[in-house]
């Protein structure tokens, strides 16, 4: 018996269930409360290895990881490339589950990556954090901002150090003010506090990650921008080549094509941007004397600093994952490998050890 077709248009309490035959006749139309057990037993009913696809929409990894301890062959839309459902004349789940349904069956579904558990757990903990910092960094400039409402200047280019908390202490604020202070400064410590914490944990989890700590030997990156792109990009190998993931993270141009004419543009910000923004994080602070500073410099000096950086986070995006690929080879078995022992090494070591990896990001 052939296996069934399933389509699901899966959303937060409910969702609708289509069974198609190999030929796309339709078996069943069903809506359910979205509940593990009753999830199941619609499964169930379409055989062993059914395959089975929902789009990539919010709160998904539950059903996915469900439907694959089923046994179904599961498969994730991507959100762009099912995009035209929204301009159909009538558009309701059931609609949308079908189509869902013919175009794995037909061979034209839009597919996106379904990272195992442990991937996801990583970029729970990555985003996490990184959402952390940026409500500590909204904290700060709160801080800044009352001060300014008191007419206090801050003559330091860091106010949350021992001279800057000093100048907050000795400040004249009015009561209010001096209140809406102290309490940012206690929220900024417990901050401060959980960062660390993650920190730690994030570290832990990819101590023996020989990619993590391959590519922290390119400038610019280090611990931080290292663990944001070994947990977003994930198993690099499902990239074919470094041009596949630069596409991948929005930093290629984009490309319109009809007839004779072409049109390139800006780069396309579509994909991951936690990656894109690593990269680009990365190249702001360059060592002098790395290939990838010469580079952004001789391009920014032709074509304007935003170029530069772009051009430059794409070399660093391209040799993340060379780092990761030779990193998590055989030939990296364990973090003791000579290629773990190389971006963790000092320069003696290195230079012991030249024979890995080829200039990466330093100037011959």
């Amino acid at each position: 018996m052939a296996s069934q077709y399933v389509g699901i248009d899966l959303h937060r309490r409910r969702s609708v269930i289509v069974r198609q035959t190999p030929d796309g006749e339709v078996l069943e139309t069903v809506r359910i409360n979205n509940d593990p057990v009753a999830l199941a037993c619609q499964i169930e009913k379409a055989g062993p290895d059914p395959e089975v696809v929902l789009e990539a929409t919010y709160g998904w990894s539950w059903a996915v990881d469900l439907l694959q301890a089923c046994g179904a062959q599961v498969h994730l839309a991507h959100p762009l490339g099912v995009k035209g459902f929204a301009y159909r004349r009538v558009k309701n789940d059931v609609r949308d589950a079908s189509d869902l349904a013919d175009l794995l069956r037909m061979g034209r579904l839009p597919e996106a990556w379904i990272a195992p558990p442990d991937v996801r757990e990583l970029r729970e903990l990555v985003r996490y954090r990184g959402k952390l910092v940026a409500l500590r960094s909204g904290l700060k400039a709160q801080v800044h901002a009352v001060l300014a409402k008191e007419g206090v200047a801050v003559p330091l280019t860091e106010l949350f150090g021992p001279a800057g908390l000093e100048l907050i202490e000795q400040a004249h604020l009015s009561p209010v003010y001096r209140l809406r202070a102290t309490s940012l400064l206690e929220l900024i410590d417990a901050f401060d506090g959980e960062v660390e914490m993650l920190h730690r944990v994030i570290a832990a989890r990819l101590a023996t990650d020989c990619g993590y700590h391959a590519i922290q030997a390119i400038g610019g990156v280090g611990q931080t921008l290292a663990a944001v792109l070994v947990a977003e990009i994930g198993d690099v190998t499902r990239l074919a080549n470094p041009a596949r993931l630069c596409s991948w993270a929005g930093l290629t141009p984009r490309h319109r094509e009809s007839d004779t004419v072409v049109r390139r543009g800006h780069i396309t910000k579509q994909g991951s941007k936690l990656v894109r923004w690593a990269a680009i994080e990365a190249v702001h602070s360059l060592p002098a004397g790395t290939k990838l500073r010469a580079d952004r410099d001789r391009i920014a000096a032709n074509r304007g600093k935003g170029i530069g950086k772009v051009a430059a986070a794409k070399s660093c995006s391209r040799w993340s994952r060379t780092g990761c690929v030779t990193g998590a080879s055989a030939a990296c078995p364990n973090p003791t490998s000579r290629q773990c022992e190389w971006a963790r090494g000092t320069p003696r070591t290195r230079a012991r050890l030249s024979a890995w990896p080829p200039a990466f990001g330093v100037v011959a």
